[in-house]
């Protein structure tokens, strides 16, 4: 992401960091390998399908979830839609401004939307209603309510615990072309819980959850995303600075042991066992 001048550390503050770094100390105490303290609240929007506010240390996020039906997209006719937004408020930080989403709050959207599909997280093809014509269309919007650092893995965070938290009406199809949205909810269909980790490169050092001043003087930035599994599904690199590839291995063994400790604080995965997001019914002919 691009550092704003407000933002910029000083050369001072960037000696101790480093200093401290050298000896496997943070500002805050931390271990390199820890994640700062997570909470969790989901529902905190009433009039949302589906929401979340995260908490990751003082990076606060909130994520809610509308659904509505739709046309599908042409390169997927038998998958419903999900598409994420991100917006950072102007009262999160300073450096934020008023406007539409700038190339920072874009990265983060599609940082967290490329790792709910690339882990399926949800599954799109229980969300075709009548397939090719009429699907589920879900809506994530996230807003950063308070920067200090790591908005990415707070507000993927955010954002799976809202589809956790997330139902929707169930729908009859009637002779294939009509649709009934019935009086019963039922569960988003999700079958994963992809986590996010970030890892801060700062001189020869790898961190997990870098807090602000850590990635204000970042070197770079790895975030990858780690399915039930433990399996790498999705890797996005940003702003400049290079790892060699044992960094990547060593990057790959932190997120995979701190997606297990992050994973710890989301709601668990919804019983979907014989749930039905539409039902079929033909029409009897009349004698």
């Amino acid at each position: 992401m691009a550092r704003s001048s407000e933002e910029i550390i000083s050369s001072l503050d960037k000696a101790k960091i480093i200093s401290l770094l050298k000896r496997g100390v943070r500002l805050d105490e931390r271990r390199l390998d820890e994640v700062r303290p997570i909470t969790v609240e989901t529902g905190v929007v009433q009039k949302a399908e589906g929401s979340a506010l995260v908490k990751l240390g003082n990076t606060i996020s909130i994520a809610g979830v509308k659904a509505e039906i739709g046309t599908p997209f042409s390169d997927t006719p038998n998958e419903g839609v999900l598409i994420v937004n991100a917006e950072f408020l102007p009262l999160a930080s300073p450096s934020f401004e008023p406007g539409p989403p700038d190339e920072n709050a874009i990265e983060v959207a599609r940082v967290v939307d490329r790792g709910i599909r690339s882990s399926r997280a949800v599954s799109l093809e229980d969300l075709a209603i009548i397939p090719g014509k009429k699907v589920w269309i879900i809506y994530v919007d996230v807003y950063v309510l308070n920067h200090d650092g790591n908005m990415i893995d707070a507000s993927s965070l955010a954002t799976i615990a809202a589809l956790l938290d997330t139902k929707i009406p169930k729908v009859k199809v009637i002779d294939g072309e009509n649709i009934e949205i019935l009086d019963e909810w039922v569960p988003l269909p999700v079958r994963d819980r992809p986590v996010s980790v970030t890892i801060a490169k700062i001189n020869d050092t790898l961190i997990v959850d870098p807090g602000l001043e850590e990635e204000n003087i970042m070197d770079c930035r790895l975030t990858l995303t780690v399915n039930e599994k433990g399996e790498i599904c999705a890797i996005q690199k940003g702003i400049g600075g290079s790892l060699t590839l044992e960094e990547v291995y060593r990057a790959i063994d932190l997120a995979e042991k701190a997606a297990k400790k992050i994973r710890e604080a989301l709601p668990p995965l919804p019983n979907l066992e014989n749930v039905e997001w539409v039902v079929r019914e033909e029409k009897e002919e009349k004698e």
